[in-house]
């Protein structure tokens, strides 16, 4: 099948799949590939997957109108693809996609009422997007971008100050700044990681393989 340049991790070839089960349709989950939130469910059949596939847009059959739909194609709130897995039946589609604004029609930001913002391990990977931007296009007046500017040596020295205050408040009994100190650490960690080029990931990676 011919596709187009866009790239979509983990490509799903559509006659591996089982249209048949569900009637010539498979569901679709849609998550945010950023924050991990489930935006929506919709159905897709061949023409669907294979449209999505080549455009790298997100694209239903709509059950009700009988036809194929692109999500966002009147507001503008597209879901761009990033990565389509099929489950282990072969009859239901993960969709990892970035979305341009509010998913439901309601105008919230899913279809379930929740509020899309990133949590626990999504924040960080969001915050580590946000400092790889910074340092890619720096901004003026970013302190992120200001950190990169004054080299390694300057910013692994600002993780051995935070480090330090950080152990200074763990001997007091003030929660609140203990958190506000070892939020400026895992931080600054960050922006160590992207200033050494080491992701995130490959750092959890390495507890991994010490935990097995």
């Amino acid at each position: 099948m011919q596709r187009s340049t866009h790239h979509v991790e983990r490509s799903i070839d559509p006659d591996t799949l089982d249209f048949e089960k569900g009637g010539g349709l498979v569901p679709a989950v849609v998550q945010d590939a950023r924050t991990g939130r489930v935006l929506m469910l919709g159905y897709m059949n061949r023409a669907a997957l294979e449209r999505t596939l080549e455009t790298g847009r997100v694209t239903f059959f709509s059950r009700s109108r009988q036809a194929l739909w692109t999500k966002g194609e009147t507001s503008g709130h597209v879901l761009t693809v990033e990565e389509i897995r099929a489950d282990c039946d072969r009859d239901t589609l993960l969709v990892r996609a970035v979305p341009a604004g509010p998913v439901c029609h309601t105008g919230a930001d899913t279809c379930f009422d929740e509020a899309n913002v990133p949590d626990g391990l999504a924040f960080l990977r969001h915050l580590e997007g946000v400092i790889r931007d910074r340092h890619a296009h720096p901004a003026e007046g970013s302190y992120t971008s200001k950190l990169f500017a004054r080299g390694i040596n300057k910013i692994a020295q600002k993780v051995g100050e935070e480090a330090v205050e950080l152990v200074i408040e763990a001997k007091d009994d003030d929660d609140a700044l203990f958190r506000a100190e070892a939020a400026d650490l895992l931080y600054h960690l960050l922006v160590l990681f992207e200033a050494k080029g080491i992701p995130l990931d490959d750092v959890l990676a390495t507890l991994r393989e010490r935990h097995r």
